[in-house]
């Protein structure tokens, strides 16, 4: 089991917070919005298992800093080219960036400040969902700059959108803006950013009025469905991301 003074300032790319047992996890790149890459994508998970080995977490808020929730945009030039021994590792914090996310067993809440170019997944995986009225959803690190859409993505957007909206949504890059997103069901509230984390924090203290047994036991009923389908189709589409990654190392040039 985890404290919270074992891991709250454990993370470069993750600020935390808690009062009244609502922890509030704010992602970050030098105090300006997360920068996906090596650093995130390795510290991501890890955070994700302190905090739900940590039983005085009754709710867990996420959301980011500054003008966008993760970015930047993808590009053909960041796309991993990487053989099989090199992807291990993005397979390994991969599958566990998303498990460990659904291993917490206390209610999530996100509060998507802005665009959410990089692993948008990530948000719409909590159990509430609220976005800033400048928030917007893309893949722009998959399918349109050469990579296969396997880390997730292919499991969340169909499941969410529906199956023809979902490939859609991942083959043309398509942008979601904010209010678009909530007719869609991605998103649950639309609010000024001004008004976005009081919002979440207003939703928390309404959920920790309920027994620390109730809110555990029903973030993992409602999270089960979701956990079978991981199971059953995130290794393989990591590992069909991860030969796509070394044919273009190969073919590159």
């Amino acid at each position: 089991m985890a404290s919270f003074d074992q891991y709250s300032d454990k993370y470069q790319s993750i600020r935390m917070e808690r009062r009244d047992g609502i922890l509030q996890m704010t992602f970050h790149t030098d105090g300006d919005s997360l920068q996906w890459g090596s650093i995130p994508h390795q510290e991501v998970p890890e955070a994700f298992a302190d905090i739900g080995s940590d039983r005085e977490n009754l709710v867990v808020i996420m959301t980011g800093t500054g003008a966008a929730f993760t970015g930047p945009p993808g590009t053909p030039e960041s796309t991993p080219k990487r053989t099989p021994q090199e992807w291990d590792k993005t397979y390994w914090e991969g599958k566990h960036l998303l498990s460990n996310l659904l291993d917490i067993e206390v209610p999530m809440i996100s509060a998507i400040n802005g665009p959410a170019l990089r692993h948008s997944e990530l948000p719409l995986l909590c159990d509430i969902v609220l976005a800033a009225e400048e928030a917007s959803f893309q893949d722009s690190g998959h399918f349109i700059n050469g990579l296969i859409p396997g880390d997730g993505m292919h499991i969340i957007y169909p499941m969410l959108l529906g199956l023809n909206r979902g490939r859609y949504f991942l083959l043309t890059g398509q942008t979601i803006e904010a209010r678009e997103a909530k007719e869609l069901g991605l998103v649950s509230e639309v609010l000024p950013r001004q008004d976005l984390l009081p919002r979440a924090w207003e939703l928390a203290e309404q959920l920790t009025k309920q027994s620390p047994l109730v809110l555990r036991y029903t973030r993992v009923l409602l999270t089960q469905y979701i956990k079978r389908q991981m199971h059953d189709l995130l290794g393989y589409g990591l590992a069909l991301e991860g030969l796509g990654s070394a044919d273009s190392l190969l073919n590159r040039g």
